[in-house]
């Protein structure tokens, strides 16, 4: 029994660190919204992954007014993905289509902006936006059927992670590669040039100084 208890012990140990290294995209934050202009938060997401987000605005100095917020987010190309006004409150949630920078901003919006606006904004990615409560309750599975459940979905999260940082590489080392064969190119070009004016000039000299009989 001893055994039993400390293999499952160790076992949630390590499907806790797995869950943790595969859903880094589990934060929440506090936004302090200024009376005018834009706070926003930024993530990078690679492409398929489900994003879920919960805002609520906390008041802290007003007591009879009310300030709402309009909520806006957009994908790395500009398209809006959610937009929201006159809010206190508010979730969006989405399947990222494009790899790169999400966007989500916020603002007052209301006559009553008043001062001490703050917003909670709890940000999910990934595996961390799954329920698995609802799960056990849905494949009636427990112990250590659910943990095995969960550590296989870490490792395939930390699998898809590893293969998107391999292709960024990729990409990267490309990118490289051509702008150090184009800076080769550039170089030879302005060498050639070079060459090329430096024999203009003496071919000058010499058809100016024949012509003063000085050679």
């Amino acid at each position: 029994m001893a055994a039993a208890a400390i293999s499952r012990t160790g076992m949630a140990v390590v499907v806790a660190l797995l869950v943790a290294a595969a859903a880094g995209g589990a934060e929440a934050v506090w936004i302090d919204l200024p009376l005018t202009g834009t706070k926003c938060v930024s993530e990078e997401i690679q492409p398929n992954v489900v994003v879920l987000a919960d805002y609520a605005i906390m008041y802290e100095s007003h007591h009879t007014a009310h300030p709402t917020v309009a909520v806006k987010v957009t994908s790395p190309y500009g398209n809006n993905v959610h937009h929201n006004e006159n809010a206190t409150m508010g979730q969006f949630a989405f399947t990222t289509s494009e790899a790169g920078n999400y966007l989500a901003c916020f603002w007052l919006d209301s006559p009553e902006k008043g001062s001490g606006t703050s917003l909670n904004l709890d940000w999910k990615i990934g595996i961390a936006t799954k329920d698995w409560d609802s799960v056990a309750k849905k494949e009636k599975i427990e112990g250590v059927e659910l943990e095995l459940r969960k550590l296989e979905a870490a490792v395939e999260s930390i699998h898809h992670n590893l293969l998107y940082l391999k292709a960024r590489e990729a990409e990267m080392r490309a990118v490289s590669e051509k702008t150090n064969a184009r800076v080769a190119w550039f170089s030879m070009l302005s060498l050639g040039v070079g060459v090329l004016v430096s024999v203009l000039q003496l071919w000058h000299l010499q058809g100016f100084f024949r012509k003063k009989k000085l050679i």
